[in-house]
Formats: C-alpha cells, structure tokens, sequence
C-alpha cells in the first residue's frame, strides 16, 4: 500500500489517436473530489495537447497546473525537463492531490517509471497506477494505431525515437506495463472487433488485467484512479521487449460534482466480510470475482484472526495487494469492510457476498 505522504501519480499510455487527450479532460472535468495536475508530454504538433487541457481548466485543475514537457521523452530528460516539472507542481499553493501524465504516444511506458526512482522524487512520489488506451478498431485490424500515418510522422519529428521498432511491440510493452487497459472507440469496431481486441491484449497481457470499454473518455474515476500499484516498486512484473536499451537507445472548489452520465455503468458497493482465519482465502475470493463476475477493482480492509493488526485490501483485476496498515484500536469494531466496484451488469450483491463469504450461495 502505498504511502499516504507520496503525491501519486497516474501514467497514462497509448498511441496518438487511442484518446489520451480525451481521457484526461474528462478527468480534469470529473476528478472524483480530487485536486489534478497535469503533465503532457508530446513531439510534433507541440503545444496542441497542452493547448486543449488548458481550455478545460476549472478551480479543481487550473491551468497552471497544466504542464508541457516537448523536449523529447521525458525518460530522455529527466534530470533537465521531468525532475524540475514534477518538484515544480508539488510547490503549488494548494499542492495537487494527483498527477496526471499524459505520455507520447511512441513512449515506452517501463522507462519512465524508472525515471521516478531518482533520489530527488522518490520519496515524494509513488505511481499510483499505468493505465493504457488501446483503439479497439486499430488493434482488432493489427494496425494497433488508428492512423499508422500520424504515428510515423510522430516518429520522424523526435531523432531520438528507434525508428525500426515495430508498433507491435510498443503496443505489447504498453500493455505489458499496465494495471488497467481502455479499450477507446468501442463503437468504431463493433462486438467483433471488441471481442479480438480483447483476445489480442489477452494473448500480449504478461497477467491477466482488467479491460474496460471506453467511449469518448468518459470512465468513472474510481475505476482509474487510487490504484495504489506502487508500480515503481513493480518492475519485473512489467516485461519489455526494450530491457536492455532504452527505447532511445539510452538506459533510462466543489466542481466534481459535475459527473457525466455515462458514470452510471459502474456501480460501487460495500461489503462486510466476516474475520479471515487467512488472508489467502480473501486473495482467491476476489480473485474469483475479477475473472468469474468482471469485477475491476475491491479496496478496503479486514480482520485476521489472531492478528492485532488491521489488513488492508487493494485489488485491480485480479491483481490483490495487502499489508497490515495498524493495530485495531481497543474501542473499534473488528469488521472487515471492502468497496467493490464493477460494471452495473456485473454487481449482483447477492453473488458478490457468496464469494466473499458474507453468505452461502444459494
């Protein structure tokens, strides 16, 4: 579990066209209660990411918050470009609660997370999770990029980009990084093509990971942000293809209660769990109910028997992190308690409690 005095940050991957952009202003717009700062890094057409963000400022993300980074990949300029950005943004007056990055869209994920182990931010600041966008009608058609074209002349405006480096297996060292993917322009591709994206990003994924469906980048922000995966402390769960070199050839207010509609597809709902003789038993509950009931994320807390301490539950997929936080206090109520959150199809109380031992199935 991460630790609370970090900033954490969100990566946020994908090729142009996967709707980066579009994601982070819906966020900006809908930040859960949050307050955001931006970072945008971006070759070619410079300053039109940056430019677009700034016209969504609002109180809870103002445009001074919103940060451009169009010197070249920020794994290539840490110590000039990223390190000051990012001490830059903790100095606010209020600090920002988050931070957003908005890749490149050729950047490889896994560099940059090491570039938050340097000594001057890794104290500061934890990735709270890598969320990757993937156009559902480019990967079902193998072009993993809506316009392979745009991609290319993304490629020829920064020399320090590995020009021979297939967009497969940038697609595949995306994936390979990420907690959650967002499959972008559902609509576009059809059942179909959702269907082979999804078997495409299954066969490339190193472990199973949470896929949800995207329109218009408009996603529930509890479903993407508090992940809380520490991915900088993650490393070898995230495979490249890039490992030995670096992919440039070098070793790396009250607004957010303006919600969007579409927020109504997720459901959130609270559980009590009675005590655990072993928190294993918990992992392979919630387990079941990533791969059984597609649920996309489980956070909370419960009690082991035995055990003074309180566990504390955070679950991405299938993916379950736990630790013991601190002791019981003496006036407190032992009970176990998570959120589960899901797709408004998926949460059925009834057969979430089955599996979380709240109840026998019927």
């Amino acid at each position: 579990m991460a630790d609370l005095a970090k900033l954490p940050v969100t990566v946020i991957t994908g090729f142009l066209g996967s709707g980066k952009t579009t994601l982070v202003s819906h966020l900006m717009q809908n930040p859960g209660g949050k307050r955001l700062a931006v970072v945008v890094n971006e070759f070619g057409d410079v300053g039109v990411d940056g430019d677009i963000l700034k016209s969504c400022a609002i109180p809870d993300c103002p445009a001074e918050n919103i940060m451009e980074l169009a010197n070249g990949c920020i794994c290539c300029t840490v110590a000039d470009d990223f390190i000051p950005t990012i001490e830059a943004l903790m100095a606010l007056e209020p600090r920002p609660e988050h931070i957003l990055i908005e890749t490149s869209g050729l950047a490889l994920p896994k560099p940059l997370l090491k570039a938050f182990d340097w000594p001057d931010i890794r104290s500061k600041i934890t990735v709270d999770g890598v969320i990757a966008l993937a156009d559902a009608e480019a990967v079902s058609s193998g072009r993993f990029a809506s316009d392979v074209a745009a991609v290319d002349a993304q490629r020829l405006a920064d020399d320090s980009i590995d020009h021979e480096t297939p967009l497969s297996e940038v697609f595949e060292d995306q994936i390979s990084c990420a907690d959650i993917i967002l499959l972008t322009k559902p609509d576009l591709a059809g059942p179909e093509g959702v269907a082979k994206a999804k078997d495409m990003i299954a066969a490339k994924a190193p472990r199973p990971l949470p896929v949800v469906e995207v329109a218009e980048g408009v996603v529930d922000p509890r479903v993407i942000l508090g992940l809380e995966a520490a991915a900088e402390d993650d490393m070898d769960a995230r495979p490249s293809h890039h490992e030995d070199h670096h992919h440039h050839d070098d070793e790396d207010g009250d607004h957010h209660h303006h919600h969007d509609h579409s927020h109504d597809e997720f459901e959130s709902i609270v559980v009590d769990i009675p005590e655990l003789a072993d928190p294993a038993q918990l992992v392979a509950a919630i387990e079941r109910l990533a791969n059984e009931r597609n649920i996309l994320r489980v956070k909370g807390y419960a009690s082991v028997a035995g055990k003074p301490m309180r566990l504390l539950v955070q679950a991405v997929g299938a993916r379950v992190r736990h630790q013991f936080d601190r002791p019981w206090q003496p006036d407190e109520s032992r009970q176990g308690r998570l959120v589960v959150i899901g797709e408004h199809d998926d949460i059925n109380r009834a057969a979430i409690e089955a599996v979380l031992g709240v109840s026998e199935p019927a």
